[in-house]
């Protein structure tokens, strides 16, 4: 079984994860960290009791209970440093927060690679959205006009969002930069055509009510093609969030997407 931490564990995400452990029998949840400590892990996640106590310092969690996995989905201004700390510890980071810089991530995989501890972070843990995000750039090889619309809850720190960073970089890997749009287009109010990566707008939408949401619009001549992922409740990240905890120990460095574990 896999020794895994849950960092963060009070958290909307932190919840679903420690129910996510607990109901898996090739993982076993050993710790869990978050702010609100006190509680019963299984408890806070709206579980029956585990015997796991909500603990507040990372490094002690880490020194009495052992874990080789820990995951983090707590905020962008705080994952990075426990990633350090997890790796100086021996232990494998799978992180789902969004929002690292690119700075943040080389250090982790020299950090990675340094201590022989792999990592991993993936933008999106619902296997659904990588699947929309491989078939995007399938599709960008014929129909390389195309933007992408993101809609989260509105309490998401970052825009856009690191899937829809991720889809574009996926997209841009098969297709040429170019403008989109008239050539003397103009903004009316700044910023009406969203975020521009390469040519391909971005647009976020910020609303309560939603979980996580994208679709790709590509168009051609005479036609568009919508790819579009709803996850319409955070059980969706579940099944990639296991898969990770127990491959990621086998993983060389860091590995960032899903999709590179999925075969």
């Amino acid at each position: 079984m896999v020794k895994v931490l849950v960092n963060g564990a009070c958290g909307r995400m932190g919840q679903a994860v420690v129910k996510a452990v607990l109901n898996d029998k090739d993982l076993e949840l050993v710790a869990a960290v978050d702010l609100k400590g006190g509680a019963d892990a299984g408890e806070a996640a709206g579980a029956a009791p585990c015997g796991v106590i909500v603990g507040t310092d990372l490094v002690k969690a880490i020194e009495d209970k052992k874990p080789e996995v820990m995951v983090d989905f707590t905020r962008p201004d705080v994952v990075f440093e426990n990633s350090i700390t997890a790796l100086k510890m021996g232990v494998s980071p799978v992180i789902g927060t969004t929002g690292l810089s690119e700075d943040a991530k080389n250090e982790i995989k020299r950090l990675s690679e340094e201590k022989k501890v792999p990592a991993f972070i993936a933008p999106n843990f619902a296997i659904g959205a990588v699947l929309m995000m491989l078939m995007a750039r399938q599709a960008a090889k014929y129909l390389p006009d195309v933007e992408i619309i993101e809609l989260h809850h509105d309490k998401k720190l970052d825009a856009p969002s690191g899937t829809a960073v991720q889809t574009a970089q996926m997209i841009q890997e098969v297709r040429e930069a170019h403008k989109q749009g008239h050539p003397d287009e103009t903004e009316k109010i700044e910023g009406a055509r969203g975020a521009d990566y390469e040519g391909i707008h971005i647009h976020s939408v910020r609303l309560p009510g939603y979980v996580a949401h994208q679709e790709v619009i590509f168009g051609g001549l005479g036609q568009t093609l919508t790819i579009r992922h709803d996850s319409l409740d955070r059980e969706s990240f579940m099944p990639g969030v296991v898969l990770a905890c127990k491959k990621v120990r086998a993983l060389t460095g860091l590995t960032v997407g899903l999709e590179k574990i999925l075969e």
